[in-house]
């Protein structure tokens, strides 16, 4: 490979052997917001040959202070049909597939979940986030990397990694698992790596959407932080076990 070629600093860090493994793995990111967004670019920018990208929103001003895909040409625009020309520009190798879908309890079955190798959850519904980390959950070869509360974050020191079961003083995990339980739905232990913050935020001023539903605050470097987290353990497993050149 050239190495003036777009992955050979890849090659360099990974080799030739652990470049094919990336190039062939197969992974469906949930959720194209501030997490979602910056995990995809740098799942195909490390390598990643095929993704699917899903999100049923599209681009709106107040995502511009911490989405990837988010500006002023881009406003009104389905979310995943700008990211994935994002990633086709910045990453020509990786074959990308937008959906612009929600995953529910409805939807689950037409994803396929098995047929990938990993499953990235940047989902804000609690419940459908709880049905996607449960099903994921009981598959042998599929893994699944998730992403808990970004919102009310400032402080990139206290984001953590953790088992599903083991995160601490996030409301959204605690929440997830209160739901898990009262519904029966069990998650083997080690089965769910998250990324969370240790952080106790609040906003320093009130603010509800059209619904009354809760605005909480958000920063872009937390959020990409997240995501880049989230990437970096995905990498970091196709990687494990490759011999070098």
């Amino acid at each position: 490979m050239s190495y003036e070629s777009p992955l050979s600093r890849v090659e360099l860090l990974a080799g030739a052997d652990g470049l094919s493994k990336l190039t062939n793995t197969k992974i469906i990111v949930f959720g194209t917001g501030g997490v979602g967004s910056w995990c995809a670019e740098s799942l195909a920018r490390s390598g990643i040959g095929q993704m699917t990208i899903v999100d049923n929103d599209v681009v709106m001003p107040s995502n511009m202070n911490r989405q990837l895909m988010a500006g002023t040409d881009t406003l009104g625009e389905p979310k995943v049909n700008v990211l994935a020309e994002r990633l086709l520009k910045v990453a020509p190798h990786c074959h990308v597939c937008p959906r612009q879908e929600t995953y529910s309890v409805e939807t689950a079955l037409t994803f396929d979940l098995q047929s990938y190798d990993y499953v990235v959850d940047a989902i804000d519904s609690l419940e459908n986030k709880a049905d996607l980390i449960y099903r994921v959950g009981q598959m042998e070869q599929t893994k699944i990397f998730s992403s808990m509360g970004a919102a009310l974050k400032i402080d990139p020191c206290q984001v953590r990694v953790a088992d599903f079961w083991q995160v601490k003083t996030c409301p959204l995990a605690r929440a997830l698992r209160k739901h898990l339980r009262a519904n029966g739905m069990i998650v083997p232990e080690g089965r769910v790596a998250c990324v969370y913050s240790t952080e106790s935020g609040h906003n320093k001023r009130e603010a509800t959407d059209s619904r009354g539903k809760r605005i909480n605050g958000t920063l872009a470097h937390i959020t990409a932080i997240f995501g880049f987290t989230l990437a970096g353990l995905i990498v970091e497993d196709v990687l494990r076990g490759v011999k070098p050149d």
